[in-house]
C-alpha cells in the first residue's frame, strides 16, 4: 500500500488522514491521474486495507479547494478518450459512496464541478470565508457525472438544486451555508484547525459506533443512491458526443463564451 502519489498527499496522524488535492498550479483541477490514485485511497478504506477513524479532504493552497475536471487535459479528447476517462470518476464516486470512514471537507477554496462533488460526497464540510462553489457542467455543454444530481438535492432541495445545476452560477461560502452544502464557515487561517478538532472528537468516540452510526445514516438520506447514480450517468453520457460537448470545453480553453446549437 503506497502514500507516495504525484497529485495527492496522503499523511496518517494517528487515527486521522489527511488527503490533500496537491496541483496548485491548476487550482487542484482533476487530472486522469489524481481520479486514479483517489480511487486508489478511496479503495483501500472500502476493503480495509487502509484503517482510520476519520478522513479530512482538503486542497493544496488558499486558492482552491478543487476547480474540477482538468479541461486543458480534456481539450480535443475523442468521445472514446473522453468515456474511459470518465470511468475512473466513476469508479471514484462509487468508492466514495461505498466509504465506511467519516470523511470531513476542509473547503479552502473554490469548489466548482467536481470540486463541488467532491464537497457533496464529504459527510459534511466546513470551508473557508474565500470559498465559492458552483456546478458548471452545463455551461460546458455536459453534466454533473460523480452523483452530484444525486447529492445536492439532499443537501439543498431540490428547487435549489435545479437552480445552481441548470444555471451554473457561482455561489459564496454565506450561501453556501446558508443552503445547506456545508455545516461552518472559518475564517481561512482558522480551518485545518477547526476541521481537525471536530475530526479528533470524531476519532476520540467508539469506532465501531461510529461507523455503525454512519452507515445507518447513510442508509436513511442514501438507500437508493447507488442506484439513482447509474441514472445520472446514463444521462451523462448522452452528452458526450454532441458538437455542444465539445464546443463547450473549445470555448473554455479559448476563454470564449460557448455557442451552444443543440445537437
Amino acid at each position: 500500500m503506497s502514500n507516495s502519489f504525484k497529485t495527492i498527499i496522503v499523511d496518517r496522524q494517528d487515527h486521522l488522514t489527511w488527503i490533500t488535492l496537491n496541483r496548485p498550479e491548476v487550482a487542484n483541477a482533476f487530472n486522469t491521474q489524481m481520479a486514479e490514485e483517489l480511487l486508489e485511497v478511496f479503495s483501500d478504506f472500502v476493503s480495509g486495507a487502509r484503517q482510520a477513524r476519520c478522513i479530512i479532504l482538503t486542497g493544496s493552497g488558499d486558492r482552491a479547494f478543487c476547480a474540477g475536471g482538468d479541461l486543458k487535459q480534456r481539450h480535443g479528447m475523442s468521445d472514446d478518450e473522453w468515456y474511459a476517462q470518465h470511468v475512473v470518476f466513476e469508479n471514484l464516486a462509487r468508492a466514495l459512496i461505498d466509504c465506511p470512514t467519516p470523511l470531513l471537507g476542509a473547503i479552502n477554496g473554490a469548489a466548482f464541478g467536481g470540486g463541488a462533488e467532491l464537497t457533496l460526497s464529504c459527510d459534511f464540510a466546513y470551508a473557508a470565508s474565500h470559498a465559492r462553489f458552483a456546478l458548471t457542467e452545463t455551461t460546458l455543454g455536459i453534466m454533473p457525472g460523480m452523483a452530484g444530481t444525486q447529492y445536492l438535492p439532499s443537501a439543498v432541495g431540490i428547487r435549489r438544486a435545479k437552480e445552481i445545476i441548470l444555471t451554473g452560477t457561482p455561489f459564496t461560502a454565506e450561501q453556501a451555508l446558508q443552503w445547506g452544502l456545508i455545516n461552518q464557515i472559518c475564517e481561512p487561517d482558522e480551518l485545518i484547525k477547526t476541521v481537525r478538532s471536530v475530526a479528533q472528537r470524531i476519532a476520540d468516540n467508539g469506532p465501531i459506533a461510529v461507523r455503525s452510526a454512519l452507515q445507518a445514516l447513510n442508509h436513511a438520506a442514501h438507500e437508493q443512491l447507488k442506484a439513482d447514480y447509474e441514472v445520472e450517468l446514463q444521462a451523462y453520457n448522452q452528452t458526450v458526443p454532441t458538437e455542444d460537448r465539445r464546443e463547450g470545453i473549445t470555448a473554455f480553453n479559448e476563454k470564449r463564451k460557448a455557442d451552444f446549437k443543440g445537437c
